[in-house]
């Protein structure tokens, strides 16, 4: 059963200066399959939608149609996947899977003449994350000794997170270097690909099932939700509603647009936003294993209505720099430590589901908080939406206060 006497506060301390050697190397090699592939996503997707209307013709219409199918289809192969993670114990065999399919998908962008075969390796590629992503993350929970939780995501997280810009920045330079020419980009893309599934195969060592660790059958059963336990779904629900405050990262190119930074400096906003993220993500999980949890969670919170209230108000560029670098020091506060919360709320035998579950919901809801963002700023302008998101901030931050004492319970 859940056990809610699990403190917010590690059983042992962390020094910051041994946290790096003390972490098991199947951590540190999962930080960098995350890295590699994001790493070769990032400079697919970050030229695809151009490729596919100035090349193929697209309408931008069937852009975000097709991203809107390939995002939802992560999302609910989620649940899937770590619940079969947990009923088969083998989470290295899916997320080797998720890996491996999102690899080979990758030599069918350059080669594709049409978009159906865009669409098919678009849609087989989200299939991959979907797959690997519960499992993988329950695998990080299962292979970090508890009091390092807070380090094993905030590094893998970290790595992630530096895949995600470094992949634009490395593909603007290959199209530089190119001359513009999309299918050898696209080509070099392959390479990490296939990089971070020979690292998760050969460095990564799932570790033995306990003996006495309660076999799981059909865990998505009305009677094995039931034992994720209150505290994991008040998680959840706070985690919810964080969520509606922290709309898609495309309404901060939105308020860039607006203020007139020109389009060919644009994606710099994003890169601003994932490396305050990457650079922070790390060290905050390191400290979360010295102090409470929930106490980082609140001031992330408090880092994200401080930074919505600035890009309300901005006038200029140097305040939607703030802004937006303040953006992302929140998601390195608060992303890394919401996983560890789910693995340290679920019980050990149902990591996959937990992770599984909570993936669909904060991805709905993310879907939601885009959508009412969007018609906030159609109805109001970008003050509307960065107020209403610092009002859920503050919505969530409330709810922390009830997960803390749960976790602090006797």
């Amino acid at each position: 059963m859940n056990q809610p006497n699990r403190s917010a506060v590690p059983d042992e301390p962390a020094s910051p200066s041994s946290t790096s050697r003390k972490l098991p190397a199947g951590i540190w090699a999962l930080g960098f399959v995350s890295m590699l592939m994001d790493v070769s996503s990032e400079m697919i997707h970050a030229l695809l939608p151009v490729y596919m209307v100035a090349v193929l013709g697209t309408s931008t219409l069937a852009v975000g149609i097709i991203e809107g199918i390939a995002e939802a289809t992560a999302s609910i192969t989620k649940v899937f996947s770590g619940a079969l993670s947990d009923w088969l114990g083998k989470r290295k065999l899916l997320a080797a899977i998720g890996y491996g399919l999102a690899a080979c998908t990758k030599p069918i962008f350059p080669l594709a003449a049409s978009l159906d075969w865009l669409v098919a390796a678009r849609f087989i590629d989200r299939l991959g994350k979907g797959i690997r992503g519960a499992p993988r993350d329950a695998l990080v929970a299962d292979l970090a000794p508890p009091h390092l939780r807070g380090a094993a995501f905030g590094l893998r997280q970290s790595l992630d997170t530096i895949g995600a810009f470094a992949g634009p920045l490395i593909a603007i330079g290959l199209m530089w270097l190119t001359a513009d020419h999309f299918q050898a980009v696209f080509w070099i893309a392959v390479i990490p690909a296939f990089a971070a599934v020979a690292l998760i195969l050969v460095f990564v060592e799932e570790p033995p099932r306990p003996q006495a660790l309660r076999r799981v059958r059909m865990p998505l059963r009305r009677d094995e939700l039931a034992r994720l336990g209150a505290t994991y779904w008040w998680v959840v629900a706070v985690a919810a509603v964080f969520t509606l405050a922290r709309f898609s990262e495309a309404f901060l190119i939105l308020k860039a647009q607006s203020i007139g930074l020109p389009l060919a400096l644009v994606p710099v906003v994003l890169v601003v936003m994932s490396l305050t993220y990457s650079l922070s993500a790390y060290p905050v999980g390191i400290l979360a294993d010295r102090m409470d949890r929930v106490l980082l969670l609140i001031l992330g919170l408090v880092l994200l209505i401080v930074a919505d209230i600035v890009l309300a108000l901005a006038p200029g560029i140097i305040g939607v720099g703030i802004g937006v670098a303040l953006w992302g020091l929140h998601m390195g506060f608060t992303q890394g430590l919401l996983a560890a919360l789910i693995a340290t709320a679920a019980p050990a035998e149902l990591r996959g589901t937990a992770f599984g579950v909570y993936n669909l919901v904060t991805g709905l809801a993310l879907l939601a908080a885009s959508v009412l963002a969007g018609l906030l700023w159609d109805m109001t302008g970008p003050g509307g939406t960065f107020f209403a998101g610092a009002g859920f901030a503050a919505l969530a931050m409330a709810g922390l206060f009830g997960i803390r004492a749960r976790l602090r319970a006797p």
